[in-house]
């Protein structure tokens, strides 16, 4: 936890002020302008209209309550909301191999970076991690992954630009089969002009994997970007919709000046955040931590 603590203050130090000190501020005299006031607050930092209203009702009922309550009180409360939103952090045994994972979001929101990052953080546990490079209309997507898995030590099975993505994904289940690797990672196109041609092209890259192994993919991660606030939210929804997504990884949160975002996901989809991209460095993905994030936050 303190490696989160550590890198998540700096990023978010600035929502802190706006949420914890303000709140306290708002609340040093209470009357109906405080409420609207901290509505406002809460949207603002990306808590989404729902979330932020709800929070609202539940401090009108608090404070109407409990009169003598104090500004700190107040903000403890409102932390406390916040945090039962998330699950508790659950490691999950790895029963399969290869343990397939499948990694899909829009272009720009550091999809092919956290897959790399991803795999740098298995090959540090020991793990034998082998990359598809699935992701054949972004010729870049692919020369970023050969840079990546010779720096970090692990294979990379790829095509020719253009290829069909499923082809790409079943020689890279093929090729985990036979070399016994612990991981396989699959980047996927992250094309959202058409969904439908999309959401069918990532429906085409499980079926041909579940030619070899049934069960997989084992987990579906969406990569989403932190700065776009509900925007983010909304490509959740897109992708779950289309794709049950099992986790998800949180980029750019270092650029994010309102964060909350991250309790927006939880209280619309319920899909527990993972993993938290705090940088660009490789070792800038961390293992989400929900009492480090709202600790942050407030």
């Amino acid at each position: 936890m303190f490696q989160f603590l550590k890198k998540i203050a700096s990023p978010f130090t600035k929502i802190k002020s706006v949420l914890g000190q303000k709140i306290k501020t708002l609340f040093a005299k209470t009357d109906e302008n405080s409420f609207e006031d901290l509505e406002r607050l809460l949207f603002e930092a990306d808590l989404g209209a729902e979330l932020s209203a709800d929070l609202v009702d539940k401090v009108r009922n608090l404070v109407r309550k409990n009169p003598h309550f104090t500004p700190d009180d107040i903000a403890s409360f409102v932390k406390q909301q916040l945090r039962q939103l998330f699950p508790p952090p659950e490691e999950k045994p790895f029963l399969n191999k290869p343990h397939v994972i499948l990694i899909v979001g829009v272009n720009g929101s550091g999809k092919t970076t956290s897959l790399a990052k991803l795999a740098r953080h298995y090959r540090n546990l020991n793990r034998s991690v082998l990359i598809a490079a699935a992701d054949t209309f972004r010729a870049a997507a692919v020369e970023q992954l050969e840079t990546w898995s010779q720096r970090i030590g692990a294979d990379l099975i790829k095509a020719q630009p253009k290829s069909d993505p499923a082809a790409v994904a079943f020689d890279a289940v093929q090729a985990a089969l036979a070399r016994k690797s612990d991981i396989l990672l699959i980047d996927t196109a992250g094309r959202l002009q058409n969904k439908t041609d999309l959401m069918n092209e990532l429906a085409k890259v499980k079926r041909t994997i579940q030619k070899l192994i049934p069960e997989a993919p084992h987990e579906t991660l969406l990569v989403l970007d932190a700065t776009l606030g509900q925007n983010a939210l909304d490509q959740a929804q897109t992708f779950h919709l289309f794709t049950p997504i099992s986790g998800i990884i949180l980029t750019k949160l270092d650029g994010s000046s309102r964060g909350g975002i991250a309790a927006s996901i939880q209280r619309q989809l319920r899909i527990p955040i993972l993993w938290a991209g705090l940088g660009e460095g490789a070792d800038d993905l961390i293992a989400f931590d929900p009492q480090a994030y709202i600790d942050a936050l407030i």
